[in-house]
């Protein structure tokens, strides 16, 4: 086994649509969703060991260790090996909590796909993605890769390639609570299920949007400047709001124009995750 640190990328995501379809008996709401990757995401650095134990720098305030769904992945995949596995990671944290772009996820697919690798468990996509719906509905989109088409509670995928526009992305500065965003007696959730050359064709929205601009005024005001230039939308179910460009000059044109104290980011759309282009680089120096 390897003692190095290695880098690898936990990128995150977009919801270029979102719609929920109805909630079915177990509680759980049925979704119609497009995800794809962005070019900006956190990292994590980890060398692997034997010690049979997990170390995650640093640690993150209010989070216990055992809260942490780094730790959790890597304890669940440690399952899978009789061997004293241990790994000390460390994280740079680049994304925020609770934003709607997918960090938690990503760290937690990026954990299984690199321990995986540096642990030689051999367990294929398959296994991985499996382990990780049960960490998250959107880990196993991280952990395959590709820009996909998702049904059902967010497990269903299909690949799929789309346009690789450049975004801007606001963060304003409120959390937003999946739990009771779920449970707003507001929140669309009978959106009728359309095949998905439909819903190529018609307008994207997102059907959490309008709950989440009337509880923080924040997101509405950040989407109000947002669609004075492109098409807007928020992603996910958290706090972040996204416009879309054809071009990167369109794009920076508007970011220059932004409002001083508005937190807004540059990103390149991506089919591709910049983690498969980590574990091809990590299959090649073995």
């Amino acid at each position: 086994m390897q003692h190095k640190i290695s880098h690898w990328s936990a990128p995150a995501k977009l919801n270029l649509f979102l719609y929920i379809n109805g909630r079915r008996p177990d509680g759980y709401h049925e979704l119609q969703t497009l995800f794809q990757f962005i070019d900006i995401g956190d990292d994590l650095a980890i060398s692997p060991n034997h010690s049979d134990s997990i170390t995650i720098t640093p640690a993150i305030p209010g989070v216990a260790l055992t809260d942490n769904i780094i730790y959790q992945a890597a304890m669940v995949l440690k399952t899978h090996s009789s061997l004293p596995l241990g790994a000390d990671i460390t994280l740079t944290k680049n994304l925020p909590m609770g934003g709607g772009l997918g960090g938690g996820s990503s760290d937690a697919a990026t954990t299984l796909v690199a321990l995986n690798h540096l642990w030689q468990l051999n367990l294929d996509e398959e296994q991985l993605a499996a382990i990780g719906l049960k960490l998250g509905a959107d880990v196993p989109v991280f952990v395959r890769g590709h820009a996909a088409f998702a049904e059902g509670i967010g497990e269903q995928l299909t690949s799929i390639e789309v346009d690789e526009h450049y975004y801007l992305i606001a963060i304003p500065d409120t959390q937003v609570n999946t739990a009771k965003l779920f449970s707003d007696p507001e929140l669309i959730r009978n959106t009728p299920k359309r095949p998905l050359n439909q819903l190529l064709r018609d307008e994207w929205k997102n059907d959490f949007e309008p709950t989440v601009k009337k509880r923080h005024l924040e997101v509405a005001k950040a989407l109000e400047w947002l669609l004075k230039y492109a098409p807007s939308r928020l992603t996910g179910s958290g706090c972040c709001v996204f416009s879309e460009f054809k071009t990167k000059s369109d794009a920076l044109a508007v970011l220059a124009k932004a409002p001083k104290g508005m937190q807004i980011y540059l990103a390149k759309g991506l089919n591709k995750s910049p983690l498969l282009y980590d574990l091809a680089r990590e299959n090649c120096t073995i």
